[in-house]
């Protein structure tokens, strides 16, 4: 009928608009970079410069602000979110499970600035005053915890990051939970598994989506802006100290740009948010072929059991 053949045509031209969008914004990124890319070239990503009187810009800093920061989030909000989702949707009973769940959803719809804030007068003197000092006293001995205790910088930003993503690798990972198959725990029971084994057997089923949720929360660490320029200390230094300040491309552009008066300082600002495009192009293709390489291929909880 030609309903269903309009309404295919309107679902594809809805489909085809996501990348014809995506690569609006790449161009148009490329574009406004045109002149830092011609000046700078592959020098850019290496360099640690950034002084705008002088007209000298390198990303590096930025870069490792992002990924150890996104680093320090997912090595929290991971393992803490694949547990709590795991009690909620296997363990808990439905009541708390559902109460609970909403209270997780609630937390994924804060803005950023709300957590900025708590971090900076509430997390930042925490950390400055037992927190750091402690870790200091005692594994000071490595390079991630040497230095003074600002209470501002990696660590706090990190953690920070870490309670903003922990909503969607819960509320993902218990939904793909409670998407599978009772079949799967009642046939790993009725072979004489004990409940942990049988729980064991649902998660290895939903091993897909979880990695997916992952994917997301590592894709919104890769990118928040408001809560990580807030906590971070936004110096443009590399130091191997969790506990020194630093900056993430996010956190430079949104403290720079309004001030960017030359035409290659504004270049350059806008080269930074081409490269974390690419960096988080970068890091969910990667994701993905891991999804791949751990699940055989598996595409969802369906067609794992």
């Amino acid at each position: 009928m030609w309903a269903d053949e309009a309404y295919r045509r309107l679902l594809g031209a809805l489909a085809l608009l996501v990348p014809v969008v995506a690569a609006l914004v790449l161009y148009e990124t490329a574009r406004g970079a045109g002149p830092s890319l011609r000046v700078f070239g592959w020098g850019f990503l290496v360099s640690t410069d950034w002084d705008p009187v002088a007209e000298r810009f390198g990303a590096l800093p930025y870069l490792y602000g992002t990924l150890v920061s996104s680093a320090i989030a997912m090595a929290l909000a991971v393992p803490f979110g694949i547990g709590s989702a795991v009690f909620l949707a296997e363990l808990a009973p439905p009541r708390l499970g559902a109460v609970v769940s909403f209270v997780i959803d609630l937390l994924a719809s804060i803005p950023s600035i709300v957590y900025g804030i708590w971090g900076l007068f509430v997390l930042a003197p925490w950390l400055r005053s037992a927190a750091e000092p402690w870790l200091t006293a005692h594994v000071g001995f490595l390079p991630l915890f040497q230095g003074f205790p600002f209470g501002i910088g990696m660590l706090n930003a990190g953690i920070v990051l870490a309670i903003m993503v922990v909503p969607t690798v819960v509320s993902i990972s218990r939904e793909i939970l409670l998407a599978t198959p009772r079949s799967l725990r009642e046939a790993a029971l009725a072979l004489g598994s004990t409940r942990a084994e049988a729980i064991a057997v649902a998660v290895d089923a939903a091993r897909p989506g979880i990695l997916g949720a992952a994917i997301l929360a590592l894709g919104r660490a890769l990118g928040e802006t408001m809560a990580v320029t807030m906590v971070i200390g936004n110096t443009n230094r590399i130091s191997a100290s969790l506990l020194a300040p630093g900056a993430t491309m996010a956190s430079v552009i949104a403290n720079e740009f309004a001030e960017a008066t030359g035409k290659l300082y504004l270049s350059a600002l806008v080269e930074i948010a081409l490269v974390l495009f690419a960096l988080t192009v970068v890091v969910n293709a990667l994701a993905r072929l891991l999804v791949v390489a751990t699940t055989g291929g598996r595409r969802d909880v369906a067609g794992a059991a």
